[in-house]
């Protein structure tokens, strides 16, 4: 990395940076740690906790990104992927593209596939519903089916699959799987992921924490505030009844459903493609930084 490349923050500049981002990302966690340390789970909000693995730790350190170096940031120095200079401290861009290269290509590749293809919006969220079809006991979440199992199984029968995610589409049930227009694998991924994809736009924030510390973590934020508010509308449009929680449910078994869940996918849609592209910004600077 060459010094025309870089932005040097003095302690005075890059705390209140940091202090602003910790105190979102405590906000956007409290009600997870609140819970979790009284054992209490959430059916909508864990998912963002379990299944990117993320703890509300780990996304509450504030990272500049490439291109930065912090004066007399002695924390940072301690950090996998941050070295020190007598500049002061920054990532270190070689080191990380050594040890998360083959990440950096395969996202960046995924990234500029979904970006390449038009938004789909006539899924209407029928995963979930696919994830519950004909399930019998083994139910998903620990939350009623608001039509009932025979309710629920009847939405499947009656409309057409049309799922192109893969971390979706492995949870349908065995009976469901056959229904869906494309039999999705992991090797086609890139091929099939489009940017009205719910899921798609989720894991915007599994990306970007991927890419750490190399992504600003103002990028992380936004896309974990994003998955958040897709996550409750991806179990709004669910066969769950969950009233419990004060929400009403996008009923996509009915015109208006379908009309208000699409109108929705498409303004997370257009928030999830400037994200995206931010990110593929990021990785040009990496790629740059690194010499790759």
């Amino acid at each position: 990395m060459t010094s025309a490349t870089l932005t040097v923050l003095t302690r005075e500049e890059w705390e209140p940076l940091a202090a602003a981002h910790e105190h979102r990302a405590d906000a956007a966690t409290a009600g997870h740690r609140t819970r979790a340390g009284r054992g209490v789970k959430h059916a909508i909000e864990d998912f963002l906790f379990e299944y990117y693995s993320v703890r509300p730790s780990v996304l509450r350190r504030w990272h500049p990104g490439i291109g930065v170096v912090l004066e007399g940031a002695e924390t940072h120095a301690g950090w996998k992927h941050y070295a020190a200079d007598a500049r002061g401290t920054s990532v270190d861009a070689e080191a990380f593209w050594e040890a998360r290269g083959g990440t950096v290509d395969y996202v960046e590749a995924l990234l500029r596939a979904t970006a390449s293809r038009p938004a789909f919006r006539g899924c209407f969220g029928l995963h979930e519903w696919a994830m519950a079809y004909r399930v019998g006991a083994d139910i998903r979440h620990p939350l009623p089916l608001r039509l009932g199992q025979d309710g629920t199984d009847a939405v499947v029968e009656s409309h057409d699959l049309a799922c192109t995610h893969i971390d979706a589409f492995r949870f349908f049930t065995p009976p469901a799987a056959p229904r869906n227009r494309l039999q999705l694998t992991r090797a086609d991924q890139p091929a099939h992921e489009q940017p009205g994809c719910l899921h798609a736009n989720m894991d915007l924030y599994k990306w970007a924490s991927k890419l750490a510390p190399a992504v600003p973590s103002d990028i992380t934020m936004d896309a974990f505030e994003l998955a958040m508010e897709i996550r409750y509308l991806d179990m709004q449009a669910s066969p769950y009844d969950v009233s419990g929680f004060g929400l009403d449910a996008v009923a996509i078994e009915t015109p208006e459903g379908k009309r208000e869940y699409a109108a929705r996918q498409a303004g997370f849609a257009v928030r999830a493609a400037a994200i995206r592209d931010r990110l593929l910004e990021a990785i040009a600077g990496v790629r740059e930084a690194a010499g790759a």
